[in-house]
């Protein structure tokens, strides 16, 4: 389990090709739970593989289902069932976002792995690696960014670092922003500032600038707002408080389907209003 990008299908490849070596593809099939979320897929693709005889030298075959946590609960029951049916010829590997979406029985039968994003140093080795044999050229901050954005993703940072490419071999800071359509830290830090202050005329015009002329997305805005307010140590505690649960409310809104740019501004009236109340920054 973990988030995306961190290397779980990866592992799942690695660890069949060292048990199978050169027969790994005929006795490893990989499923994606989210295509085919019912019981059908269970009853029907995931038994059959299962039942069958492993191919070549192998005293087994492997399954891995990908994003077993968007399986209804009729279907992880029946999951269940195939695990315990065909232990003998198939193993199971699970790979989810969300571990506290697989039911109880399942998990009890596994053994668990969480995997963490991945480090800078981890993320900046391979995107040296890719670099160098396409022949680009990455400027520090511009791998500062490309790190920034990927959140310790590795497919979102090659991802950005693929769509920088198109447009120029020299990698740019302005370039990652652009093509990942991020504001950078210190624009955030500057709205902040000005809610601070209680501005709410110049924290909404900043807010409009990112949202509607650059086209920042809003999820991507509060979840970027949400980093910066949680490592900002000069802000008072319970007015940190206030302002992540005005986050979290406007996040749940916008999920569900409300207005954006009225979410997104009734977001700024009502942390300038907690930063009034409070005084701001201390």
């Amino acid at each position: 389990t973990g988030t995306a990008g961190i290397g779980k299908t990866t592992s799942a490849v690695a660890l069949a090709r060292e048990f199978f070596g050169d027969d790994w593809q005929v006795n490893f099939r990989e499923l994606n739970a989210s295509d085919e979320r019912g019981i059908d897929v269970v009853r029907n693709q995931i038994k059959q593989f299962a039942r069958t005889a492993p191919m070549g030298k192998a005293t087994f075959k492997i399954l891995f289902l990908d994003e077993a946590d968007a399986l209804t609960n009729d279907a992880q029951s029946a999951l269940r069932r195939t695990m315990e049916n065909y232990a003998q010829t198939c193993r199971f590997i699970l790979s989810c976002n969300y571990s506290s979406k697989i039911i109880d029985p399942i998990q009890s039968r596994c053994a668990i792995y969480r995997f963490k994003p991945l480090d800078r140093e981890a993320i900046s080795e391979e995107l040296q690696r890719i670099a160098k044999n396409e022949g680009l050229n990455i400027s520090e901050s511009a791998m500062d960014a490309i790190i920034y954005v990927a959140q310790g993703d590795m497919r979102k940072a090659i991802n950005a670092l693929q769509g920088a490419a198109i447009i120029n071999s020299d990698i740019s800071e302005d370039m990652i922003y652009e093509i990942t359509s991020t504001a950078k830290p210190d624009e955030i830090r500057e709205l902040l500032r000005i809610i601070l202050e209680g501005n709410f005329e110049a924290a909404e015009n900043s807010l409009h600038e990112l949202t509607v002329n650059r086209g920042i997305a809003p999820n991507e805005l509060i979840n970027q707002f949400y980093r910066t307010l949680v490592n900002d140590t000069a802000i008072d505690r319970r007015l940190k408080v206030e302002l992540i649960g005005h986050l979290g409310e406007a996040d749940f809104r916008i999920s569900e389907g409300a207005d954006q740019n009225i979410q997104m501004d009734a977001l700024i009236a009502r942390c300038v209003l907690s930063a009034v109340r409070n005084g701001g920054a201390k």
